[in-house]
């Protein structure tokens, strides 16, 4: 056993809870379809191309009848293309190294886009033809420009975007992996924190009463325990609904037995000390007991179980978002693996969909369990000292420096 890093372990939880927080205004991260599916992050693949977006516009009181912007086209034909915005008068004209389109001639609305068949007829291509090929045949100087009045926009969207690229349905992995930290962390914590006050509860109450009350509820946790609990959950999620606070309710209600039994035997450990007869002989009354004094007692071991309980209602929520059994409106990681596998990702090679998720859940299990390994050692002294004994003869083992 390693000394526990719990230091470390906090500041890379703020750091997630900071990203979970701010990361979306911070770096831009938008909802909705960013650019073609499963496109590449901008920094792989660089000889193929970006979105690239020219804008053309026409000051009339400036007098301009003309306008155009150029760009150098160093790439294979990109997967979309389409040009949006208004025209009063005059043309749209579009000049390749080859030749020059006239994109539109008529006043109004303009939305083109390549993968129309209404365009590729009125621009002289057949149907089954790739526009996008024909609007970008070659390597070399473009010009888009407007003659008369209005203001276009063209937008080339290549096979890259973003730091993580894109998923399925051409949405920014990087806000969809942001957001999975945020859903993890309030299922984690909020289905660990109900079941944790609940079987706590549970737990001084059976301890201290026994007879009776402590059978009925040890037994109820007998039970419990022995049911699957993916199944279960599975059956739980699709009655109640795939809501984010339906999937707490569910997680909550099949976590807190653990809890239970941990602060019962403690409980029961302190029932009959000395100072708790004392209470008793005093007059005090049993609630005072039990909340005023038991429960303190309790609590740096409970705060530690909770740290411990956090990973494993993460990776639930992981398990039952894979199966397809959570909000679909929720972009957790359980979620973006689900989709990746449902959506061809792992046959299309689009590992950015997969691997991040995957190291994200890793990563944020591991730094829970470091940090309620540390809150043990804090709660257990026995447990810190055989820590640094473990620490200081990494070759020899505790038994061996005990001898």
């Amino acid at each position: 056993m390693s000394k526990p890093r719990g230091g470390f372990s906090a500041v890379i939880l703020g750091l997630l809870a900071l990203l979970a927080i701010a990361g979306p205004n911070v770096f831009g991260l938008k909802d909705g379809e960013m650019a073609p599916p499963y496109s590449k992050p901008s920094w792989m693949g660089k000889s193929t191309a970006a979105i690239e977006t020219l804008m053309v516009k026409t000051d009339a009181s400036r007098g301009e009848v003309s306008y155009s912007e150029n760009i150098r086209w160093n790439y294979a034909p990109p997967k979309r293309v389409s040009f949006t915005g208004r025209l009063d008068f005059g043309r749209i004209e579009w000049t390749t190294p080859e030749r020059a389109f006239v994109l539109s001639d008529e006043p109004g609305e303009i939305d083109l886009d390549a993968r129309d068949i209404p365009f590729k007829r009125a621009m002289g291509v057949d149907p089954f033809d790739d526009m996008a090929s024909v609007l970008f045949p070659v390597s070399g100087n473009y010009s888009f420009r407007v003659i008369g009045q209005g203001e276009v926009t063209m937008k080339a969207e290549g096979d890259r975007w973003g730091l993580l690229g894109t998923d399925h349905r051409g949405r920014d992995a990087a806000a969809l992996f942001v957001r999975g930290i945020r859903i993890s962390l309030i299922v984690g914590l909020a289905a660990t924190f109900i079941a944790a006050v609940f079987g706590m509860s549970l737990g001084l109450i059976s301890g201290y009463a026994g007879g009776i009350v402590d059978s009925l509820i040890m037994r109820t946790v007998d039970v419990l325990m022995s049911i699957p609990t993916l199944p279960i959950l599975m059956v739980m999620s699709s009655v109640w609904g795939k809501g984010l606070w339906n999937l707490v309710a569910v997680l909550s209600l099949f976590s807190w037995m653990g809890t239970a039994r941990m602060v019962r035997a403690i409980t029961l450990s302190l029932r009959d000390a000395p100072w708790v007869e004392g209470l008793r002989a005093l007059g005090a009354k049993k609630n005072y007991i039990v909340f005023r004094h038991l429960l303190p007692e309790t609590l740096p071991l409970l705060l530690a179980n909770v740290a411990l309980g956090v990973p494993g209602a993460i990776l639930a929520e992981a398990g039952i978002s894979f199966l397809g059994l959570s909000d679909p409106r929720l972009p957790s990681w359980g979620r973006m693996l689900h989709e990746a596998h449902a959506y061809g990702a792992f046959t299309s090679g689009a590992w950015w969909t997969i691997l991040p998720p995957g190291v994200g859940i890793s990563v944020i299990c591991l730094v829970f369990m470091d940090i309620g390994r540390k809150l043990e050692e804090l709660a257990d002294p026995r447990l810190a000292a055989v820590a640094r004994l473990d620490a200081a003869h990494p070759d020899t083992g505790v038994k061996e420096a005990l001898e």
